[in-house]
C-alpha cells in the first residue's frame, strides 16, 4: 500500500539529512521532491501544489528544537499537513432509522458487492441484525454473489431473480427487513462498466424512494485520478455520504486516497483490502498518513490482533509461557490467530521502521503453510514433547507434510530456540515476552 509514494517521499526528505537548521533553499527543495512525490502518485496537480506549499510555509514558520532535525520537523508537518488533505479526523458511518437504510452505488468492478459483504460482516460482528438487499438486476451473476458472501458472513440475503424493477425490489426488502426484526438493511446496486444516464436516474430514483441513512460511494483506487473524477460526477447527482476506497492492497499509487477528500470534499468512511471478509477498516486519516511516511501504524495493528485474540486463552498462554509448558500446538493456535489479522506485508507495514525495511520485498500470505503442514504431520504427543521426535519421526513427518528433513530439523531448531528465549525473559522476573503476552 503506497509503496512507490513512500519511498518517494522518504527520498524526499534525505536532502534535509545532515542539515543543521531549515532555511528557505533547503526547506523550497524538499517541497519541490514532496509535490513531485505527490504528483507521481496520480495526486491532482492542484491539490500537491496546495499542499506543498503549506508544508513550506509552516516549515519556514517554525522553529527547530535542539533534539529535533529539520528532516524530522518537515515529516511532522508533512504528516499533519496529509491527515488534514484526507479529512483529518475519521468520519462515523450514519446509522438511523428502524430499520437503517445504507446504500451502496459504484462502477462495475470497483468491487462494490465484496464490499457490500464485507460490510455486512462488519455489522454482525457489532452485534447488529443484518440483511443485504439484492438490487443489481443487470450484471449476470451479481446475485448469486451476494448470497454467496451472505452465506459466508451469516447474513440472510433478500432477492427477487425475475424481477426487473430493482426500485420495487429495495422497497420489498424493506418491509421483508421490518417484518423479520432487522435493524440495518444495506442495499447494493447495480454498477455500469462506465456512467451512463439510465443508471444514474435509477440509483438516483432509489435514494429518493429508500431515503437512506448513510449513502457510500464505492471506489477502485487503482483507477487513480479516473477514481475521484468518477465520485465527483456521482456526487453532484446523488450527493452521496462517504467514500470506500477497494483494492489497496493492489498496484496503487494512491492518488485518489490523497485527493478525493479534497476534490470531492466528501469524507473517506472505509477503506478494503483483498477479498476475506474480513479484509476492510474504517478509514483514519492520521493513521494513514503515518503509514505512507514509514511511520507504522501500532494503534490498527493493536486494534486487529484485540478482534482475533481472546483475553481468556491469552492468559492461559501466559502461563503455559511461564511455566515453560509452550507447544506446537500454542504455536499453531498463534499462526491462525495471526492469519485471521488480515494481509502479511500489510500487518508488518503498521510496525514503524519495518515498512523501510521491506521495501520491494515480496511477502507470501502463504508463507505459513509449509510451517502448518509439518505440525499437523506430527501426532499430538510430538507436539506437545517435540524432544521425542528423532529420526524416523522426523522421515515420517516430512513424507506426511510433504516437505524435506532438513525443513522440519530447521523448524524444531528455531521453536527450541524459541523456547529458550522465553525461558530466559522468565528468569529475567516476568518481563518481555510474558508481560506482552498477558496484556
Amino acid at each position: 500500500m503506497f509503496e512507490n509514494l513512500s519511498t518517494k517521499l522518504d527520498k524526499a526528505f534525505k536532502t534535509l539529512k545532515g542539515q543543521g537548521k531549515i532555511t528557505e533553499i533547503n526547506v523550497a527543495s524538499t517541497a519541490k521532491e514532496i509535490r513531485k512525490a505527490l504528483i507521481d502518485a496520480d495526486v491532482n496537480y492542484k491539490v500537491a501544489k496546495t499542499v506543498t506549499d503549506s508544508i513550506k510555509e509552516k516549515a519556514l514558520g517554525r522553529q527547530v528544537l535542539i533534539a529535533v532535525s529539520p528532516g524530522q520537523l518537515l515529516v511532522k508537518i508533512t504528516s499533519e499537513e496529509l491527515t488534514e488533505l484526507m479529512g483529518g479526523q475519521k468520519a462515523d458511518i450514519q446509522i438511523k432509522g428502524d430499520p437503517a437504510v445504507i446504500l451502496i452505488a459504484g462502477l462495475q468492478g470497483s468491487g462494490k458487492t465484496t464490499f457490500t459483504g464485507k460490510l455486512a460482516n462488519l455489522l454482525k460482528k457489532q452485534g447488529r441484525q443484518v440483511l443485504l438487499a439484492a438490487c443489481d438486476i443487470y450484471r449476470p451473476a451479481a446475485i448469486d454473489q451476494l448470497k454467496v458472501l451472505g452465506e459466508q458472513v451469516g447474513v440472510e440475503v433478500y432477492a427477487e431473480p425475475d424481477n426487473k424493477n430493482a426500485v420495487q425490489i429495495a422497497k420489498n426488502a424493506i418491509e421483508h427487513g421490518k417484518k423479520n426484526g432487522k435493524k440495518i438493511i444495506i442495499v447494493d446496486t447495480a454498477g455500469r462498466l462506465a456512467i451512463d444516464e439510465e443508471m444514474m436516474k435509477e440509483i438516483a430514483t432509489i435514494k429518493d424512494v429508500l431515503k437512506p441513512s448513510e449513502t457510500l460511494f464505492v471506489v477502485d483506487s487503482m483507477t487513480g485520478q479516473d477514481a475521484v473524477n468518477t465520485a465527483k460526477a456521482f456526487n453532484e447527482r446523488i450527493n452521496f455520504d462517504g467514500v470506500v476506497l477497494t483494492k489497496l492492497d493492489g498496484d496503487t499509487r494512491g492518488g485518489a486516497a490523497l485527493s478525493i477528500r479534497s476534490v470531492v470534499e466528501k469524507p473517506i468512511k472505509f477503506i478494503s483490502t483483498g477479498e476475506k471478509m474480513d479484509a476492510i477498516d474504517v478509514f483514519y486519516p492520521d493513521r494513514m498518513a503515518q503509514r505512507i511516511l514509514g511511520m507504522g501504524d501500532v494503534v490498527s495493528l493493536v486494534e486487529k490482533a484485540q478482534q482475533v485474540f481472546d483475553e481468556d486463552e491469552a492468559r492461559k498462554l501466559n502461563q503455559k509461557i511461564r511455566k515453560n509448558q509452550f507447544d506446537f500446538n500454542d504455536f499453531l493456535n498463534q499462526l491462525q490467530q495471526i492469519k485471521k489479522m488480515g494481509n502479511l506485508k500489510d500487518l508488518m507495514g503498521m510496525i514503524p521502521g519495518v515498512s523501510k525495511m521491506m521495501k520491494g520485498l515480496e511477502v507470501d500470505d502463504n508463507a505459513f503453510k509449509p510451517i502448518e503442514a509439518i505440525i499437523r504431520s506430527m501426532t499430538n504427543k510430538e507436539r506437545e514433547s517435540p524432544e521425542i521426535i528423532n529420526g524416523s519421526r522426523k522421515k515420517r513427518i516430512a513424507e506426511g507434510s510433504g516437505r524435506t528433513i532438513q525443513e522440519v530439523n530447521n523448524l524444531l531448531k528455531q521453536f527450541e530456540d524459541m523456547r529458550k528465549m522465553m525461558k530466559t525473559m522468565n528468569k529475567m522476573g516476568g518481563k518481555g515476552l510474558p508481560k506482552m503476552m498477558g496484556r
